[in-house]
């Protein structure tokens, strides 16, 4: 397999945004696990204090890409007693902007999924292979796609500065960064859709998608990145603040190189990544999910992962109690807190026992563009 960079090339590729000196990469710790949690408790809570003060950006929207079926034991990793084997998760696109000191006007958009190429992420390739066709429309229903909601919302693909993932899992960048060569399954060169946009993501995963773990391969299209113009990634090592309100932090477990986005609006603070896939995922004591709060209340287990991968489990959990600390509680329930998970639990009359207890379903903040 040709990727188009090896482990050490990576350092050569340029970075962006300003490091934040509150959080360390944990992971790299030599503590003991529970030694780590603590600490991570401490540094979101200095973090949160900080972020807060450095503004918020313009706008922040969300739109829907896809629902689509994911396995129960993964989604809720060892809590649930639902008899459904499948559950449902929409992925959705952020759309956030801002402008930096200088005025100049920034657009991220956050987990920009190609869906239609995701599709053959080896996992779901096989899941699809093995259901037949009449069940599949019943549980994969599309919403939208990236380039049609930016038309919707005024935004031009060249307006765009960054995309970035909490991981790259699943992700085809080929029709949004293009090519160097021909590619035969899309029997085209594709040209980039998005010609400005740099890809921000921990130089971590970049460089274990060189050489991935058979524990990671399920997940992966490592293929499709072989003639991927590297100069289209901006790695970066840790926590950043890309812009007012607006940061990467990095979370990881789920994956050794997964990060977070962090906004701060009109609400606080929200947290977006995928270690969870429901608010009350971090909150387990207030879900009606059958199992989940007898499961976190046997256990004394304060968060319920996300766990198709398990490439760290401990540094998961901590990294979910981080993001748990820096989220502020929702106002339409403060049962629960600003958390909104990048895949999202989504009840189905398919998937009994499924139904969250609570949904943000969206983010609002500013006034949207016409």
């Amino acid at each position: 397999m040709r990727f188009p960079w090896g482990p050490g090339d990576v350092a050569d590729l340029p970075t962006v945004g300003a490091g934040v000196d509150t959080l360390s990469d944990l992971s790299r710790s030599a503590e003991p696990p529970g030694v780590r949690l603590r600490t991570a408790r401490a540094q979101a809570r200095a973090f949160r204090a900080e972020f807060a003060l450095t503004g918020t950006p313009d706008t922040v929207v969300t739109c829907d890409l896809v629902t689509l079926p994911y396995p129960t034991r993964f989604g809720l990793f060892r809590a649930s007693r639902a008899i459904a084997p499948f559950l449902s998760i929409t992925n959705r696109m952020l759309v956030i902007r801002w402008r930096d000191s200088d005025g100049r006007p920034r657009v991220l958009l956050f987990e920009p999924s190609d869906v239609e190429l995701g599709r053959y992420t080896p996992y779901f390739d096989n899941l699809a292979r093995k259901t037949p066709g009449v069940l599949e429309r019943r549980m994969v229903r599309e919403h939208g796609t990236v380039l049609g909601h930016l038309a919707r919302l005024g935004i031009r693909p060249d307006d765009v500065d960054y995309l970035m993932f909490d991981h790259l899992h699943t992700q085809d960048l080929r029709r949004w960064l293009g090519t160097t060569a021909h590619q035969d399954d899309l029997d085209a060169r594709p040209r980039a859709a998005f010609p400005r946009a740099k890809v921000v993501v921990q130089r971590d995963e970049l460089a274990g998608m060189a050489e991935l773990h058979p524990l990671q391969r399920p997940w992966y299209q490592p293929d499709t990145y072989r003639d991927v113009p590297p100069e289209a990634f901006l790695p970066i090592d840790g926590s950043i603040v890309l812009g007012p309100g607006v940061a990467v932090v990095k979370t990881p477990g789920h994956v050794f190189g997964n990060q977070s986005l962090v906004v701060n609006t009109s609400t606080g603070i929200w947290v977006s990544s995928e270690n969870v896939i429901a608010a009350e995922a971090l909150t387990p004591e207030h879900s009606r999910l059958p199992g989940i709060a007898k499961w976190a209340r046997g256990w004394q287990q304060e968060v319920v992962l996300n766990a198709n991968t398990i490439e760290t489990t401990a540094d998961q959990y901590n990294s979910a109690v981080l993001e748990k600390t820096l989220a502020d509680r929702s106002q339409a329930d403060p049962r629960f807190l600003q958390f909104f998970p990048s895949s999202e639990l989504t009840g189905a009359w398919t998937n009994p026992g499924t139904t969250p207890t609570f949904s943000h379903g969206h983010i609002t903040h500013g006034v949207q563009p016409v």
